[in-house]
């Protein structure tokens, strides 16, 4: 993601606006720029895995989101971080709205032609009424506003089976970069006119129960069902676990990982991708192909979206341990967990 960042293919209409030959400051924007959010990029920035000393970070976010972006303003205040501002959004939307134009669309187009590349953050489910599905009763829906805001720019920026006439505005520069990290990939998807399963061990893997869950084994857990149980161990509630791709996937063609051995990955959800969004293919999936782990583009080779976190802190914090499960002898090391499962550490270092 850091190579099409900071090495991007520009359309002439687009480079009328920004030339980034000549440009001092690579400006990257974030949705969901939450507290979480920001010291995740400035500890990637301090890892040296965003080495990009003229890195400019914009946050922007709809002024109905529910999340207290006032925490997030306070804490670049207080550690005088200026390479980072934030920007509240402005404008009524509605599901009815969301991909087409509306009222949006001007402020979604400067974001474009501000942005040298795009990052779509975890969070909360989306509501299926936004992909046309009935809501499953293990679904919560607590910040509507986001999603409106999220798929409504995703539409703009990529087109989708909502509105296939509409002009997505990568068309303009369909080297791009943009990044969706688990919520944000399933945006991605959903921002297209595709659809997700709302929970991965019921509708994928018809299990009702935790117990159950846990006798898939531990390359079918995508959250760890071990916390959900015992509360008061205080066990890690991610997990975790190995992926794979075929031959022609993004991972091998461009980050040059073979399929075998698999590397393991932080994962941290009970949705996935289920019907692809217009112009989407699977790049990665679980090792018994049943989970979408990673989707691309076909059109915009340097769209992604990850159902897992290279982005967390945790992963590249040596102090900390975890216990995932009652029967683990010992806590984990995330770090080392990765160093010792190869190429796991050099695969998350190579996303970036």
């Amino acid at each position: 993601f850091l190579g099409s960042l900071s090495l991007p293919s520009c359309s002439q209409e687009k480079d009328s606006i920004v030339n980034y030959s000549e440009k001092e400051t690579i400006r990257l924007t974030i949705c969901y720029p939450s507290p979480g959010s920001l010291k995740a990029l400035i500890n990637l920035k301090e890892k040296g895995l965003l080495p990009l000393p003229n890195l400019s970070v914009h946050g922007v976010y709809h002024y109905r989101e529910k999340t207290n972006y006032e925490a997030s303003r306070r804490f670049l205040q207080e550690n005088q971080i200026e390479w980072i501002t934030l920007e509240e959004i402005q404008g009524d939307l509605s599901p009815d709205v969301l991909y087409q134009k509306n009222e949006l669309t001007p402020i979604y187009r400067r974001i474009f032609q501000e942005s040298d590349g795009l990052i779509f953050f975890g969070g909360p489910d989306i509501p299926p009424l936004l992909y046309q599905k009935p809501t499953l009763l293990l679904t919560r829906i607590v910040d509507p506003y986001r999603h409106y805001f999220e798929l409504s720019l995703i539409f703009h920026l990529l087109g989708g089976s909502q509105n296939p006439d509409w002009p997505a505005f990568l068309k303009e520069d369909p080297e791009f970069p943009i990044l969706g990290i688990c919520l944000g990939a399933q945006s991605l998807n959903v921002g297209t006119g595709g659809t997700l399963f709302q929970d991965i061990w019921l509708e994928i893997y018809s299990q009702k129960f935790f117990e159950d869950v846990i006798n898939l084994g531990r390359e079918n857990w995508h959250t760890n069902p071990w916390a959900r149980l015992h509360p008061e161990l205080k066990l890690f509630p991610y997990f975790l676990h190995p992926i794979t791709w075929e031959k022609d996937s993004f991972f091998e063609k461009r980050l040059g990982f073979p399929r075998q051995p698999a590397p393991y990955i932080m994962s941290a959800h009970h949705q996935a991708v289920n019907k692809l969004g217009q112009g989407f293919r699977v790049a990665a999936t679980s090792l018994d192909g049943k989970v979408v782990e990673a989707i691309t583009h076909q059109e915009y080779p340097n769209v992604i979206g990850l159902q897992f976190h290279p982005e967390f802190p945790i992963l590249y914090d040596e102090s900390q341990n975890f216990q995932f499960t009652p029967e683990d002898e010992s806590p984990v090391n995330l770090p080392d967990f990765l160093r010792r499962h190869f190429p796991s550490q050099q695969f998350h270092q190579k996303i970036w």
